[in-house]
């Protein structure tokens, strides 16, 4: 009885040189940078720091009392405030473009189904926060800035310092942003083994405590900020469950494949 041949390592003769590595690693970074670059500088003559700054505040803004304003306590707080913001905006500008730099250096050493696995993920990572940032500006900010509000008593005039305001909703953005990476983290803990999809469905109970506690830990301490984190981290886990499923299907190594055929 004659043995099959152990496939070919589609891999076999792809290896650089580590210097050349080092080389091609310089010029990612270097065209990453300079996609950051031209983002800020079209970001600043169009529409510019102080709109991109309006912009942020809008939603604060339009909850203050009548007449009031943010304040900046800081002498050089009205200029780099401004600049902070247009550097964040360049870097989600260009992120698309940093991250296919990042996809074409290590593509060469994957295997064609660990790039079924990785390149999705890059993408719908990256699709992910920013549908977790656009949430949080679009639906969170103005419930929670509404009801904070209402809560002020008559007597005090509400001024917020634009410092602690950008602190604020960097923190806001990064943990909605990082929220809605759920599925991602529940498909790559049940691709990489570590978790059945049977015991992540059996967890469900465990995440949602896990969801309220987290909400409330990196959110304000309202009602309507906890509940606008707990709530999509819930309804996504669910989705990383259905996600997971395909993905094991779909990436299998071939000599996986081959295995589960042949046991069959």
């Amino acid at each position: 009885m004659s043995e099959t041949p152990p496939p070919e390592d589609e891999l076999a003769g792809t290896e650089q040189p580590f210097v050349q590595h080092l080389m091609e690693l310089r010029d990612r970074l270097i065209k990453a940078l300079v996609a950051i670059a031209i983002a800020a500088a079209i970001l600043f003559f169009l529409p510019g720091p102080g709109a991109l700054y309006d912009f942020l505040a809008a939603p604060l803004v339009a909850q203050l009392p009548k007449g009031a304003t943010l304040i900046a306590t800081s002498v050089i707080s009205p200029f780099m405030v401004p600049l902070k913001i247009l550097l964040m905006s360049a870097l989600m500008l260009a992120l698309p473009f940093v991250l296919w730099q990042v996809w074409a250096f290590v593509a060469p050493g994957l295997y064609t189904h660990e790039k079924r696995l990785v390149l999705p993920l890059v993408i719908s990572s990256t699709l992910l926060f920013f549908v977790g940032v656009a949430f949080c500006y679009y639906l969170v900010f103005g419930q929670v800035f509404a009801f904070i509000q209402s809560f002020a008593p008559k007597s005090i005039t509400a001024a917020p310092d634009i410092e602690a305001y950008l602190g604020f909703v960097l923190s806001m953005f990064l943990a909605f942003g990082l929220a809605f990476e759920v599925p991602i983290a529940v498909v790559v803990l049940a691709r990489m083994g570590l978790v059945s999809v049977r015991k992540l469905r059996e967890f469900r109970g465990y995440f949602i405590v896990l969801a309220f506690v987290v909400a409330a830990i990196v959110t304000p301490p309202d009602v309507v900020s906890q509940l606008s984190l707990a709530i999509p981290m819930c309804l996504l886990y669910e989705v990383g469950i259905w996600a997971a499923q395909l993905f094991i299907k779909h990436t299998r190594a071939p000599d996986a494949d081959s295995e589960s055929t042949a046991s069959s």
